[in-house]
């Protein structure tokens, strides 16, 4: 798609985003039930919307969170539950809703003591270590975050006892019940246009929905320093004592984001040499550089939202940022914003021969749609690969168990286990892969890039693109369920296909979409959640011409593929 001529360029002020209009629209505005796209929907990040569209509103987060005490009483899960939240201006507003349901329902909230927002991989560390030494029933947890999304957005995450993004199952009877409460069909996920008892109106409730007052809600909550645990035991997972060692300077910006709080405490705790470039919280993100279609996004992996860190790169030996819940990271080194799947790749190459205790049975976990250099590595390193569909939530059991040492995804989010081999999160933790990077530089006098360049000499090197084109809502439909059977080729850009997956071979998981390979390529193409495309992605270790060429085979065979569908009907 094309590039916006603003990309990269600090956001207008007629851009930016009217907080108090924002909050207006979250409890005056009322969803319709029988509108599809006001409807509950729990994607691969949790249920996520705006206001202004009617589709992120106080009845959303009150129905929601109804359904979640009642999923947790189901199923006798009664420990504390760790509430947390970003810096988007709807977070505060569907925490103070969220707080007045649980709270009605007897839940032991336990909330961030100075009322600071909380990074998502926080809460996931905080359910971990109750559930592993606290007593009291087993713990979950929400974050109220639409993570990188722009700041008219909010969003609502669930995470079960162990502790990362709820499995399909669970996220699907939640989203039901949510809708039923809105006024829906029992079935709750069922078709636009379903009837229903029409929609909630929020500032009353509904007889099936509990809610306490704000003030009583608020003063029954646990308050707990949720960044003290966290900071202390950061030394478990990344050897801060070699970095401090090193004395590398370091940059770092939150992006306006939850880590904003934490990075102070990190270099005050470990004694590092850590400037933090842009404090700064607006929940208009006013600092923030446009990305790359002209809208602000708090993507720690864009070259163009991170264009205000990249500039400084020269006064820094390694930098690094986090998007607005922290969960993914983009390090910044004298040589610009490394690609997510490159530093993925060096992550993993480096980690594998730096933790012992990890055992041979460690495997490296990625998504399908990630780069074949980390396939490459790993062969290398004579470690076990598991491919997984779209979502961390496919990377809990490994790293919970520990047969997984390092789990990461294309779009710049990962997670990795203790130095001594045991769970640290199951959710992704943009500071902690913050820190590897640092640790990666102190230990190797080499930074990322550098190691990626010596990679690659060795390994060959990948042409990777992710490409959006249109497609209607029943030819998403019809991508989703596309199988081996329904591509009419035997060749992709020169080369015999060898294999065509519409499940992946890590899990046996349906992939949502389908991936072709061939010896020096593949591509694979799913649809999105929330736009009317569907994305192509598509690497070659030849060249950018033979990329190219991928992608526009791709888009044909996906076009030959729709046309039968549609016939079929």
């Amino acid at each position: 798609m094309a590039l916006h001529p603003l990309a990269g360029k600090p956001a207008p002020d007629d851009m930016l985003v009217n907080v108090a209009e924002l909050l207006r629209a979250y409890s005056t505005n009322q969803p319709d039930p029988a509108l599809r796209e006001q409807r509950v929907a729990f994607g691969t990040s949790g249920h996520r919307g705006s206001s202004f569209s009617t589709s992120f509103n106080e009845a959303h987060i009150l129905a929601i969170t109804q359904a979640i005490c009642e999923y947790r009483a189901a199923q006798g899960i009664d420990g504390p539950l760790f509430l947390g939240m970003d810096t988007h201006a709807l977070s505060e507003p569907a925490f103070a809703s969220a707080l007045e349901v649980l709270a009605a329902h007897g839940v032991a909230v336990h909330i961030d003591a100075a009322g600071e927002p909380t990074p998502t991989p926080v809460i996931s560390h905080a359910i971990l270590g109750h559930n592993r030494t606290g007593p009291g029933g087993k713990a979950d947890g929400i974050v109220i975050t639409p993570s990188h999304n722009p700041p008219t957005d909010g969003g609502f995450k669930y995470n079960p006892p162990h502790g990362g993004p709820a499995e399909t199952a669970v996220t699907a009877w939640i989203e039901a019940r949510a809708n039923a409460l809105l006024g829906g069909s029992a079935a709750g996920a069922g078709a636009a246009g379903a009837g229903g008892a029409g929609p909630l109106q929020a500032g009353t409730g509904t007889p099936e929905i509990r809610r306490l007052p704000y003030a009583r809600a608020l003063a029954a909550a646990h308050r707990v320093d949720f960044a003290a645990a966290y900071v202390r035991d950061l030394a478990a997972v990344v050897d801060l004592e070699a970095v401090r060692s090193a004395g590398i300077h370091l940059g770092v910006d939150p992006l306006g984001g939850a880590s904003a709080a934490y990075w102070g405490r990190i270099a005050s705790e470990y004694h590092l040499n850590l400037e933090v470039v842009n404090p700064k919280i607006d929940p208009t993100f006013r600092f923030m550089t446009l990305d790359w279609d002209g809208k602000i996004r708090m993507d720690c992996s864009s070259p163009y939202a991170m264009a205000g860190l990249v500039a400084h790169r020269q006064r820094f030996d390694l930098a690094f940022g986090n998007d607005a819940d922290a969960d993914r990271h983009g390090i910044v080194t004298r040589s610009g914003l490394m690609n997510p799947n490159h530093y993925l790749a060096v992550a993993v190459d480096y980690l594998f021969r730096q933790r012992p205790a990890w055992g041979a049975g460690a495997g490296v976990g990625k998504t399908l749609v990630s780069s074949s250099l980390i396939d490459r590595v790993a062969a290398r390193l004579g470690r076990r690969l598991v491919e997984v569909p779209v979502g961390f939530k496919w990377f809990v059991p490994g790293l919970l168990q520990g047969s997984l040492g390092f789990a990461g995804e294309e779009s710049a989010g990962a997670s990795l286990l203790r130095r001594d081999g045991s769970v640290w999160s199951t959710d992704k933790d943009g500071m902690a892969l913050c820190l590897l990077a640092a640790e990666i530089s102190a230990k190797s006098g080499k930074d990322p890039s550098q190691l990626y360049a010596d990679l690659i000499r060795e390994l060959g090197e990948p042409f990777y693109e992710r490409r959006d084109t249109k497609a209607t809502r029943e030819e998403k439909a019809r991508l989703q369920a596309l199988g081996p059977a329904d591509l009419d080729a035997t060749e992709l850009a020169g080369e015999p296909i060898r294999a065509v997956l519409s499940r992946a071979p890590g899990n046996d998981a349906p992939i949502g979409g389908i991936k072709v390979v061939t010896e020096n390529g593949w591509f694979a193409a799913r649809p999105s959640g929330t736009e009317d495309v569907a994305k192509i992605y598509a690497e070659s270790f030849r060249d950018r011409a033979h990329l190219q060429r991928l992608q526009d085979e791709a888009e044909a065979l996906l076009a030959r593929a729709f046309k039968r569908g549609a016939g079929a009907r």
